[in-house]
């Protein structure tokens, strides 16, 4: 059994920060490696094959909240795709 490597990053960011990060996450599923790392921490994911994808959004009245969670385990390469849809405006 491999054993678990957890990686996590929390900052107070600007929107275009934001924006750079996640088109580095973009960038990351179209090669198939996202490497993350910060202060000596690092972790090296091969997303591939079929991955679950979570958004839940939440408006309150003093903030806002999105989580976006992708998840994949190495062997669902047989699945089936979802044929649920999400529709993101700007």
């Amino acid at each position: 059994m491999a054993s678990e490597k957890k990686f996590i990053f929390e900052s107070l960011q600007d929107t275009e920060t934001i924006r750079t990060f996640l088109l580095s996450l973009v960038e990351g599923f179209e090669s198939g490696t996202i490497k993350l790392s910060t202060n000596g921490d690092e972790i090296e994911l091969h997303p591939e094959g079929l991955l679950n994808f979570t958004v839940k959004a939440k408006r309150k009245e003093n903030g806002n909240k999105i989580n976006i969670k992708i998840a994949w385990k190495d062997s669902d390469r047989d699945e089936n795709p979802s044929d649920k849809t999400l529709n993101i405006d700007t």
